[in-house]
């Protein structure tokens, strides 16, 4: 037996050109996929514990999903604060930054852009939607910032920080909302309407999908680019690595890391603009059912790869989407399609297994071979 039997997918990038060697999967996909089949089918004995043929929840989940143009619509819509969320702590994590604050940034990132277009009323709307694209991305830069300073400068956990940002931008923003920035035309919690005039185009007819899935799609180019196609991005992936050699190397990696922090940041702002801008037309204080969180999952789902992480972010805006329908179409509580998505990250974790179970089998194969 060969190395290549051993390791197909390894074996079949080094037969490629450098430049076409990254259209081939991650080798961690494999076992991404598997953990999500396995999740599926670990969910279909749920279902079918509940009295319900898990054949007809899973079919009327992707009809509630991909059924019409409206349900596809509605899943690439759910999917672009993911895909936004899930790339910043992607290329947080690439640099061995663990930022799970992208929640408390999302908000900052949206009230401040909000406020920038409320107040520039008048003015023409292509100038204000840029404005409040760059607010949005300094805000969420800067609020990921406060955790990377405290990290570098006092040595203080960004698990623990960027949580407790997380409190404290959602209450800010609660507190603005109630007060300072509220409609005064309204009693509930919200600001006043942005000019429909900086609504981004709607790209599929009688839909709420908006262009911001293709800047969603660009994001997810320019971070692939940036990753493994730039200086900075090798930079980057040592510092997430291996620090200490990094700095043997001659690599900063205190610059580095602090920049990881400010881009994780600023992309999550940018799920929230996005959520304003192309959904709500305001800011409100529910505005994200927990989009920053969930980008975690979806980061690790897509293997920290910006092309995993937008196919991970659909997979998660269907999941979504669909347990309406097969609550409504099979009789499936919509606790079962968040339990499925439980299930999804539990076997994600342990994705590692798959990998640990494939050498083994394949080093009791060799001997047999050669036998």
């Amino acid at each position: 037996m060969s190395a290549a039997d051993l390791d197909p997918v390894g074996a079949a990038a080094s037969s490629l050109p450098p430049p076409l060697a990254f259209l081939l999967p991650p080798r961690g996909l494999v076992s991404s996929v598997v953990a999500v089949l396995v999740a599926l089918m670990v969910g279909a004995g749920l279902i079918a514990a509940w009295g319900v043929n898990p054949v007809t929840a899973y079919v009327a989940l992707i009809d509630g999903a991909f059924g019409n143009r409206n349900s596809i619509a509605e899943t690439l819509l759910r999917s672009v604060p993911l895909t936004f969320a899930g790339l910043g702590v992607a290329i947080a994590f690439r640099g061995g930054a663990f930022n799970v604050g992208a929640e408390g940034q999302l908000f900052i990132g949206a009230t401040a852009a909000t406020f920038v277009g409320t107040s520039l009323v008048g003015e023409p709307a292509p100038l204000v939607l840029l404005i409040m694209v760059f607010s949005a991305f300094v805000a969420g830069a800067v609020w990921s910032g406060l955790a990377g300073l405290l990290k570098l400068g006092f040595g203080a956990s960004e698990l623990i920080t960027t949580i407790m940002l997380n409190y404290i931008a959602i209450y800010l923003v609660s507190y603005l909302l109630n007060g300072p920035l509220q409609d005064p035309d309204s009693y509930l919690p919200q600001t006043v309407p942005l000019a429909r005039s900086i609504s981004p185009p709607i790209l599929i007819a009688k839909t709420r999908l908006h262009a911001g899935f293709l800047l969603g799609l660009v994001a997810v180019l320019l971070a692939h680019l940036a990753l493994w196609r730039t200086t900075f991005g090798f930079r980057l992936r040592v510092v997430g690595l291996n620090p200490r050699a990094a700095l043997n190397a001659g690599i900063g990696a205190t610059g580095i890391t602090l920049a990881a922090f400010l881009l994780s940041g600023g992309l999550a702002g940018l799920a929230g603009l996005m959520e304003v801008v192309g959904v709500q037309h305001r800011m409100i204080e529910n505005l994200s059912p927990g989009y920053g969180y969930t980008a975690i999952i979806v980061a690790l789902l897509g293997q920290t790869n910006p092309v995993g992480v937008l196919a991970a972010a659909v997979l998660f805006a269907a999941l979504q989407v669909g347990a309406t329908t097969m609550e409504s179409g099979a009789g499936v509580p919509s606790t079962l399609a968040t339990i499925l998505q439980g299930l999804v990250v539990l076997f994600l974790i342990g994705h590692g297994a798959f990998d640990f179970l494939r050498r083994r089998l394949a080093r009791r194969a060799v001997p047999d071979a050669v036998a």
